[in-house]
């Protein structure tokens, strides 16, 4: 005999089925797994001469870790550190100087030991036509020059003096070599690539720029007269986390990276040299 209840227990059980995702369900994705490395944005505060250095190591980074971001503030290393110490946030701070680091330290800024992890050198750079015809150190007394330099506090224009001042020991220039030199300074500017830029754009006669700021881009645009080397300087650059960083872990993995094999290649392909070993923050080795 037909059983009259069987169609109804089996549409029953056909809705129950469909309604729990029975075997004709489509399967449910499994989760996608994070990234593994750091990720976020990391801020770092640089010396404007490292801007060209530092971004390709952001680029190699990010390729690496896809998570990761970088956002650059790059200016004079005093003027970055008076922003840290008005409360700038960043993660990570590079200073062309031992002087700017260890006041940032002393602010309380700096979290850990600051490293040094490059050098550079001083060099004078002229337009390309050099209509003072400057060639050599000596050439910047001369009457009616257009000089730029940077800025007394910043860490190429306290070079650039203590340079003036080495040379002016020696008597084939004289004791008072540094003061006319600074006669002919037509302005000083905040940083060392803004010094450059009077240079590249003609506006004035001569500067010191780092060794590494004669980038390609610039390259056809200026000539390179050296400073002797008993007077010339070499500047240790140092770098740190900063204080209680939003971003500890990117902020980390910078730093290693700007120290690691490949960072120092980076930086050595940008013109700046190996740095000393030893060298402590507060100068001393």
């Amino acid at each position: 005999m037909f059983n009259r209840r069987l169609p109804c227990v089996l549409a029953l059980a056909t809705v129950l089925l469909l309604g729990c995702g029975g075997t004709t369900g489509a399967p449910v994705p499994a989760p996608v797994p994070e990234p593994p490395g750091p990720r976020g944005e990391v801020v770092v505060f640089a010396a404007a001469s490292l801007t060209d250095a530092f971004k390709e190591m952001a680029q190699t980074l990010q390729g690496r870790y896809p998570a990761l971001s970088f956002s650059f503030n790059f200016a004079a290393s005093s003027t970055l550190r008076t922003q840290l110490a008005q409360g700038a946030r960043a993660d990570v701070f590079a200073s062309a100087d031992e002087r700017n680091m260890r006041a940032a330290r002393q602010d309380g800024i700096i979290a850990g030991d600051p490293k040094v992890f490059v050098r550079n050198e001083p060099v004078i750079v002229v337009p390309t036509s050099n209509p003072a015809g400057i060639t050599a150190l000596k050439d910047l007394v001369r009457p009616g020059l257009r000089l730029v330099v940077a800025g007394r506090e910043v860490p190429i224009g306290g070079y650039t003096r203590q340079i003036l001042q080495n040379a002016s020991r020696d008597p084939a220039y004289g004791p008072d070599f540094a003061d006319r030199v600074l006669k002919n300074v037509v302005s000083e500017e905040p940083n060392v690539r803004a010094s450059l830029a009077k240079v590249v754009l003609g506006e004035a006669d001569a500067t010191f720029v780092y060794r590494s700021d004669v980038t390609p881009e610039v390259r056809g645009r200026v000539k390179v007269a050296e400073i002797p080397a008993e007077f010339n300087v070499l500047a240790d650059y140092y770098i740190a986390v900063v204080k209680d960083p939003p971003n500890p872990a990117g902020a980390a993995a910078f730093v290693e990276f700007v120290l690691s094999a490949e960072g120092q290649q980076i930086l050595a392909k940008w013109g700046f040299k190996p740095a000393r070993r030893g060298v402590e923050a507060n100068g001393r080795r």
